[in-house]
């Protein structure tokens, strides 16, 4: 493959996503994102020098419709749009809380699965998938560690379904990354001390961090790591 990629990142206007856009795009490759809000994704594609398109990545009809303005070619897709949905929700009662879930799966799993459905006839032969999870499908985090353990195993199932065409799909799984809007300022100073000190770096992630990674698995070198979860937490948890 020589020339520029056709790369695309759910979830590019902040943090973690656009750290890992702007990564793509510093290496000279055409970078697309997508998220929900269309004042964020203009001012970060202007800062990026990237297209945005704006949709909701869990409504089909809204990926359907935005299949028109996204690549014909699509080298490289980073699955980031996603969050917990449970930051500020109070369960109640069985009825909230079945919809606690539901919006928790909707953001982190039918995202990456709408999307990459949509665009996978559109994947070039070597393309490369990356996922992001996080430490929580391993320690545990209610909803929101479900679906991202619900990611894993889809990405197990694709690399095996797109794996003939030489296309990968890996998982990131960061630990605590900060300067995004992950939180919703929910981070106390001692919970943000407590997950430090269990890194054996002894300091939290940056989204920098995440898109190095991100970079490396989508490579060319990287073409025979497929189906797994790198999990990127200075220690906090060993993924082995």
């Amino acid at each position: 493959m020589t020339g520029a990629r056709e790369v695309v990142v759910t979830g590019g206007g902040t943090g973690i996503g656009f750290a890992v856009a702007s990564w793509f795009a510093k290496a000279g490759e055409r970078v697309t994102i997508t998220g929900r809000r269309e004042q964020v994704l203009a001012e970060a594609a202007v800062l990026l020098g990237a297209r945005y398109v704006p949709f909701d990545a869990s409504d089909p009809a809204a990926v359907t419709a935005a299949l028109a303005e996204l690549p014909e070619r699509v080298d490289v897709l980073v699955n980031n749009a996603g969050g917990n949905t449970d930051f500020g929700r109070d369960p109640g009662d069985l009825a909230a809380l079945a919809e606690a879930w539901r919006a928790n799966f909707a953001a982190n799993v039918l995202s990456a699965v709408l999307v990459t459905t949509a665009l996978t006839p559109r994947l070039a032969d070597g393309a490369r998938i990356v996922n992001l999870g996080s430490i929580a499908a391993s320690k545990g985090a209610g909803s929101y560690g479900a679906a991202k353990a619900a990611i894993e195993s889809w990405t197990a199932d694709i690399s095996r379904e797109l794996g003939p065409r030489g296309i990968t799909a890996n998982v990131v799984a960061p630990g605590l990354v900060e300067d995004t809007e992950f939180f919703q300022g929910t981070l106390t100073d001692q919970r943000r001390q407590a997950l430090v000190t269990h890194t054996r770096t002894k300091r939290a992630g940056k989204p920098d961090d995440v898109a190095e990674l991100v970079g490396y698995l989508a490579s060319p070198g990287a073409g025979h790591l497929t189906g797994q979860v790198i999990h990127l937490n200075g220690g906090a948890h060993l993924g082995r």
